[in-house]
C-alpha cells in the first residue's frame, strides 16, 4: 500500500470522513483547505510531513519512527 492508500484507510479506520476530517483540520489549523485539495495532494504524493503530523493529530494518532527488526 502507498502513503495514498494507508491515509483514506487510517481515515476510515477511525470513523472519519475525508469532509469531517477537512472541517476540522480546517478549524484546529485556521485554513480553508477543500476536500479535493486534500485528495489531490494524496494522489500526487504532495502531502507535507507536517500536514501528516496535523492529520494524525486529529485523528487522535500519532506517527512513530521505530527501528526495523527485520
Amino acid at each position: 500500500m502507498g502513503v495514498k492508500e494507508d491515509i483514506k484507510a487510517i481515515i476510515v479506520q477511525s470513523g472519519w470522513t475525508m469532509s469531517n476530517l477537512v472541517q476540522a483540520l480546517n478549524e484546529k489549523f485556521d485554513r480553508n483547505d477543500t476536500v479535493q485539495n486534500l485528495s489531490n495532494k494524496l494522489s500526487r504524493g504532495t502531502l507535507k510531513y507536517k500536514e501528516a503530523l496535523e492529520i494524525a493529530e486529529v485523528l487522535g494518532l500519532k506517527i512513530e519512527w521505530r527501528k526495523n527488526t527485520d
